[in-house]
């Protein structure tokens, strides 16, 4: 009998201790449980103030979106005038320096009467002395306007500043240079006016 009931014992102890561990188990799950809801809890309650935040912005009103459209319709408009302006004031330089260059073509034919006349003339007469200083006063002032005179002679044969008119055969000059200059030839700023009328060795 008191085999009998040490068995029973046994056998008891036996199945309280899985109920035991089943109920840390199940307590486990419960904490896991509650930790997911809370978690669950702050999300939805973040979700919830975002949207609180959301709806708190005001809604811009008919009147507000009316001054940006007609602001940025401003600012475009400007824009385009500034273009405008700066375009208007590009051909306006391109125009005057047109009709100046066609001025100093003109005034060219006048310079080569002068150093024509000067060329072989008694440089003790006065008026002859005359005549000189009022050619050197016109180059200067031809001068200060930008019109400056194309070097040739000695120089190298470039058909966008020199014409080449004759050829000569000369061993001792390389090829392609100027050997005469028989007619100089201007600028005016940047562009040619007047290309020099040249002599060039083969």
């Amino acid at each position: 009998m008191a085999e009998e009931n040490k068995n029973t014992v046994e056998e008891t102890e036996e199945v309280i201790e899985p109920t035991a561990e089943a109920e840390a188990e199940v307590t486990e799950e419960a904490a896991e449980t509650a930790e997911a809801e809370e978690t669950a809890a702050e999300a939805v309650e973040g979700e919830v103030e975002e949207n609180e935040t959301f709806q708190r912005k005001p809604k811009k009103s008919k009147e507000e979106e009316k001054i940006e459209e007609l602001t940025d319709r401003l600012q475009r408009q400007m824009a385009e005038f500034d273009n405008f302006r700066k375009r208007t004031e590009r051909e306006k330089a391109a125009m005057y320096d047109m009709g100046a260059s066609a001025v100093v073509e003109k005034m060219l034919a006048v310079v080569d009467n002068f150093e024509r006349g000067l060329k072989g003339a008694d440089e003790a007469d006065p008026f002859v002395d005359g005549m000189n200083k009022i050619y050197k006063q016109m180059t200067t002032v031809l001068g200060d306007l930008g019109v400056t005179p194309i070097e040739a002679e000695g120089k190298e044969f470039d058909p966008n500043l020199h014409n080449a008119v004759m050829h000569e055969d000369n061993p001792d000059v390389g090829e392609n240079i100027v050997v005469m200059e028989l007619q100089k030839g201007y600028m005016y700023k940047e562009s040619v006016v007047r290309h020099s009328m040249v002599k060039v060795a083969n």
